[in-house]
């Protein structure tokens, strides 16, 4: 069953805004969902010795290198690589990469990038593949705040030169360019308020741009799911019902194909619920033969710190097994430990 008939079925929870924030010091802030929070007593000084030893023993210790690695957050991770750099003269990076193979070299070293460098560096390697990763540049343009945003291009740009904005130009083409460069603009709306006569309005739009003229008006698809925020969303579709017989995912699937398509949709399920479709392309990832490992190392790490516990409830409540029981059965020896550590107990 596909992630719209979850929702449909109520396995998936429709978005409820009220309980993703709380109010420190009077400011609306998002609540911690993340799997990997601050380890209490951290000492990056002691942390690097650790780390120096283990990789510096005869048998390489990866069972230490993971309990640091996946106890620390991404903040106590770069104190840690300062440190190591600062008292061996080698950068933390180049010894786990040389003493490391496969799989748990490639989630170690993901997991020492600053999230923007991380977010950089998957760009950089969806774009400079032979054909292009088009699920990796909507789900990180979707998923990540304006400032996120104007950090990765940022950062981008100081380590591969390249303008982020030319790179899309050039490896994209048509109206999913136009919808990648409006969701990087940063202009998405991330008040948490919810305009009902703007959604009811805007669900107006969409019928008359899309099931109710011959073709379809893509830039107004694009101008209004690029700009309004999750929960508005959310309500917008909810609006959508009382002037559509069909909801808008099947709209769009009947109006739309190709990549344009599938990003549309991807902007929807995101509104509608991110942790939903985070745990769906998690199960995808693992579902059949073969492992897709680069979206359990993208998904994981980047979310770890942000609402993979949500990530890993919904996975439940929509596949009736845990993910970790799944990780359990895909993976092996220390990348599934390292997986599993990511995860959070279960």
């Amino acid at each position: 069953m596909s992630i719209f008939g979850k929702f449909l079925k109520g396995i998936v929870r429709d978005r409820n805004p009220t309980d993703d924030t709380v109010k420190v010091k009077g400011k609306v802030k998002p609540k911690f969902y993340g799997t990997v929070p601050p380890y209490p007593n951290f000492n990056a000084s002691s942390d690097a010795s650790v780390l120096q030893s283990a990789i510096d023993s005869k048998d390489v210790d990866e069972d230490v290198i993971i309990a640091v690695l996946v106890k620390r957050n991404n903040e106590q991770r770069q104190k840690i690589k300062t440190v190591y750099e600062a008292s061996t003269g080698q950068r933390l990076e180049k010894d786990l990469k040389s003493v490391l193979r496969s799989d748990l070299e490639d989630v170690s070293l993901a997991l020492l990038m600053p999230p923007a460098h991380f977010d950089a560096y998957l760009l950089r390697k969806a774009t400079k593949r032979l054909g292009t990763d088009e699920d990796v540049l909507v789900e990180i343009f979707a998923t990540r705040t304006n400032q996120e945003i104007q950090e990765i291009k940022r950062v981008f740009k100081e380590e591969y030169g390249k303008d982020l904005k030319e790179v899309i130009e050039d490896e994209t083409s048509g109206d999913f360019t136009k919808a990648l460069l409006a969701m990087m603009d940063g202009k998405k709306d991330e008040d948490h308020e919810v305009d009902v006569d703007l959604a009811r309005k805007d669900a107006e739009t969409l019928f008359e741009a899309g099931e109710n003229t011959k073709g379809i008006d893509v830039s107004t698809f694009i101008d209004i799911l690029t700009t309004r925020s999750g929960p508005q969303l959310s309500k917008t579709f909810q609006q959508y019902a009382a002037v559509s017989d069909i909801t808008l995912p099947k709209a769009l699937n009947l109006e739309l194909s190709g990549d344009i398509e599938d990003c549309l949709i991807d902007i929807v399920k995101c509104a509608w619920n991110t942790p939903a479709f985070f745990a769906e392309k998690l199960h995808l990832a693992m579902k059949g033969h073969g492992t897709c490992e680069d979206t359990l190392i993208r998904v994981l790490v980047s979310r770890s710190e942000v609402d993979l516990k949500k990530i890993v409830e919904e996975y439940r409540a929509m596949y009736d097994f845990s993910l970790q029981e799944d990780i359990l059965k895909d993976t092996k020896g220390h990348y599934e430990q390292v997986l599993l550590g990511l995860c959070g107990p279960y």
